[in-house]
């Protein structure tokens, strides 16, 4: 009767053993859901937040690298504009100091081949009529350049 009783006692034990396990694991369970939720939404805001992140980082660049190709563009117009006067005053100012001495070297060159085209008596006077004409046309020629 007692090894009868023993076995019994030994069984209600065994089966409250195995039922309060099964109420454990599921209040294990039950009390891990909450972490669970936790890190899960932690996950999703971290995710949330970086593409966010990673959105504005782009408008933002994107904007910065609008500015800086329009900046860009001004200064390059601007240099140019800025070359532009000075080859041109440059120019100028080269031409009006060149053009008095290319006159005197076509005036004298020009008087020194009539001088000996009329020295040879064998040429006549509308020779001498053609050269000067020619010497005149440059001239007005070179009148003309520096007038520019």
């Amino acid at each position: 009767n007692s090894a009868f009783r023993f076995e019994e006692r030994l069984r209600s034990l065994e089966t409250s053993f195995s039922e309060y396990r099964q109420t454990n694991q599921f209040a294990n369970a039950v009390s891990a859901i909450p972490g669970i939720v936790h890190q899960y939404m932690d996950q999703q805001m971290k995710e949330a937040l970086r593409e966010a992140v990673q959105i504005q980082t782009d408008r933002l660049q994107d904007s910065l690298q609008r500015e800086n190709d329009e900046f860009l563009r001004n200064i390059d117009e601007n240099m140019k504009k800025v070359l532009k006067g000075l080859v041109k005053n440059q120019v100028k100012e080269q031409v009006s100091r060149i053009l008095p001495r290319i006159e005197e070297f076509v005036n004298a060159t020009l008087e020194a081949e009539v001088l000996t085209r009329s020295s040879h008596s064998s040429r006549t006077s509308y020779a001498i009529a053609a050269d000067l004409s020619e010497m005149e046309l440059k001239k007005i020629i070179i009148e003309k350049m520096e007038g520019n």
